[in-house]
């Protein structure tokens, strides 16, 4: 089967990247910079990342806001039009998380409806679809986010009111008259926004963008980024067998909203106690632990990696894993890579 491509394939090949698949579609893994150049210009000063695989449905009309607030861990009651709000898509029979979502309330004038855009990861478009209905429309568009400290210094110099967009605000804006949704939200810890632009005017903007100074960057330095940042990935940190509370992300749980999917499995998880919960894990030197390896002390196992690679910031690996919800900060662990012991130290996270 053919891989999806996004309606930017053309830049990144123009500018030599590395373009491998990720959840079904081509896209850019790293540029010639490399993946610590890149992710070193997103915490110093500004980067751009094509996240045009992740998906977007749009829910609007009357009783949109209700199905949300039925179906998904989070309050929408809490923020309003104009905001954007993280939440959780659950299964029903044991709270895992399906998806982690952002949703984007668009803004609105009196008498106007409601309209959102969710935003799931690139494999689980289907399933937020059936959850929620709504219609797909991540091929009508592109998105880029800009992150870093200096990501709307750098984009105002081309966009003032897209730069002006606030964190966790949704904004309409218009780009060399083409509508786009711009919101303050990201998945590096960095400030800045996430656009989504209509296809045919994606290269425009990147081309754009790149005059202003800002670094393209792949979905390698995107991970090493989250990564240091402590921000889970569905697949490793979320997914199958995996719920919010383990995840540390019991936040994102309205418990006292009347009903969404799942709730019923989380108040039992909660009421009985978590089996295993997240962790930070700082480890010595550039060795990073991986995906899988198992968490020991004093020689019995006590979890697994879920995520792991080299901080570029810190200079030494970092991890996050399942734990003995017993853990705690500062316990000396060892992670089994292949066969030899790597020590290691619980920490607090974000690692950064």
């Amino acid at each position: 089967m053919a891989l999806e491509q996004s309606p930017l394939v053309d830049q990144h090949r123009a500018l030599d990247a590395n373009l491998v698949e990720f959840g079904g579609w081509e896209m850019p893994i790293a540029y010639p910079s490399g993946t610590i150049d890149e992710h070193m210009a997103c915490r110093q000063g500004a980067a751009m990342f094509d996240v045009s695989h992740l998906g977007s449905v749009r829910i609007d009309g009357d009783g949109a806001f209700d199905r949300l607030q039925a179906t998904l861990t989070n309050d929408l009651g809490k923020v309003s039009p104009g905001r954007a709000q993280y939440t959780h898509l659950l299964d029903p029979a044991d709270a895992s998380v399906l998806d982690d979502i952002i949703v984007w309330w668009h803004p609105r004038t009196d008498g106007e409806p409601d309209v959102f855009d969710v935003m799931p990861n690139a494999s689980n478009t289907d399933d937020v679809v059936a959850a929620l209905g709504g219609a797909e429309t991540t091929h009508e568009r592109a998105v880029i986010a800009v992150q870093g400290p200096e990501a709307k210094e750098r984009l105002a110099t081309i966009w003032p009111d897209a730069a002006s967009t606030g964190r966790f605000r949704v904004a309409r804006c218009d780009w060399q008259g083409s509508a786009c949704t711009v919101a303050g939200t990201g998945y590096t810890g960095e400030p800045g926004v996430e656009i989504a632009v209509p296809a045919d005017a994606a290269t425009s903007l990147w081309n754009a963008l790149l005059g202003a100074g800002i670094t393209p960057a792949g979905l390698g330095a995107r991970d090493t980024l989250r990564l240091e940042s402590g921000l889970p990935l569905h697949g490793q940190e979320l997914g199958e067998g995996i719920t919010s509370l383990q995840a540390d992300l019991g936040w994102v749980v309205a418990w006292d909203k009347p009903a969404f999917i799942g709730k019923s499995a989380a108040l039992a998880e909660r009421q009985d106690g978590v089996a295993r919960r997240l962790f930070g894990i700082a480890t010595e030197g550039r060795r990073p632990a991986r995906t899988g390896y198992s968490v020991l002390v004093d020689g019995d196992v006590v979890g697994t990696v879920t995520s792991g690679n080299f901080s570029p910031v810190l200079g030494h690996g970092i991890a996050l894993a399942m734990l003995s919800p017993t853990t705690a900060e500062g316990d000396v662990v060892s992670i089994d890579v292949r066969g030899k012991a790597l020590p290691g130290r619980v920490v607090a996270t974000p690692f950064i």
